[in-house]
């Protein structure tokens, strides 16, 4: 049984924090859902995608999303992913938990959401585990946000362009003719994308392509055939896009 099964059979969690292992294929879940806990979805291996209505929120292995209770979203993940999903209850937080954001993994955060994986859903509520537990919850709330989003403007006129690049990063047109095609003046367009995403257009898409690259070379596939597929002119102007955003190269990104 998924997870997601056992979740809405549940009233209450068995304990304020509760997770484990679940592996899941490269589908994209055709239904928005919500939880009446906070979500932290964490993915071993593999990128996760979150949407919500705010914007896309893109984790590969050293980075985690979390998602408020009651937060409509849905979960895109590659091929072979292993997510590891926690389910938190408010009140185990310190921090009220009000908006959905992605944050930095260390390597014993890492360790930790594992070892917890492993545990049974009624864990001991006192002893070495209950400690484990604890140790988790203050690191999860420590762990530092990053940039790992992608802000979706609400306008009817913008989102048609936003969608569109979303699934086709190459796609080269320019606000002036998306504007031309839309009926509208550029500048108006320009005004849109930098009050509703906080990123003037130009600096939009270029997070849209670094991030929509995460995927590709989790997987693998060769640094040319990325930058390619992302609308990059070579593959040094990709590198250097990539580095000024994640202050390092592809291939140490992903080691």
């Amino acid at each position: 049984m998924y997870l997601e099964q056992q979740l809405n059979q549940l009233k209450q969690l068995p304990r304020p924090v509760y997770g484990q292992a679940e592996a899941l294929p490269n589908i994209a879940l055709g239904y928005k859902h919500s939880h009446p806990w906070i979500q932290f979805s964490y993915a071993s291996r593999g990128v996760l995608d979150v949407l919500t209505a705010d914007g896309r929120y893109i984790a590969p292995p050293q980075r985690a999303v979390w998602i408020p209770a009651r937060v409509e979203h849905q979960v895109r993940c590659s091929g072979q992913t292993q997510i590891r999903s926690l389910y938190i209850e408010q009140s185990a937080l310190a921090t009220a938990m009000t908006q959905s954001c992605v944050v930095q993994v260390s390597p014993l955060l890492r360790e930790l959401i594992h070892a917890f994986s492993q545990f049974d859903s009624c864990y001991p509520e006192q002893g070495s585990q209950a400690r484990l537990v604890q140790v988790l919850l203050d690191q999860l709330e420590q762990a530092p946000l990053t940039d790992s989003i992608l802000p979706l403007p609400q306008d009817e006129r913008a989102l048609v362009i936003a969608q569109h690049l979303q699934n086709q990063p190459d796609c080269t047109q320019t606000l002036a003719q998306w504007a031309a095609e839309l009926g509208v003046v550029a500048k108006t367009l320009s005004r849109i994308f930098t009050q509703q995403t906080g990123l003037t257009f130009r600096l939009w898409r270029q997070r849209l392509r670094i991030l929509s690259a995460l995927p590709m070379l989790e997987q693998q596939q060769s640094v040319t055939d990325v930058a390619i597929a992302c609308g990059y002119d070579s593959v040094s102007a990709f590198i250097h896009a990539f580095s000024q955003h994640f202050h390092c190269t592809p291939g140490e990104f992903f080691n």
